[in-house]
């Protein structure tokens, strides 16, 4: 999932990894 979210964008990869860190 990490990748897709890089392909995405730092900003949105960025955006996503905290929605998936917070709980």
């Amino acid at each position: 999932m990490n990748v897709l979210l890089l392909g995405s964008g730092g900003r949105e990869h960025a955006l996503a990894w905290k929605i998936a860190a917070s709980p």
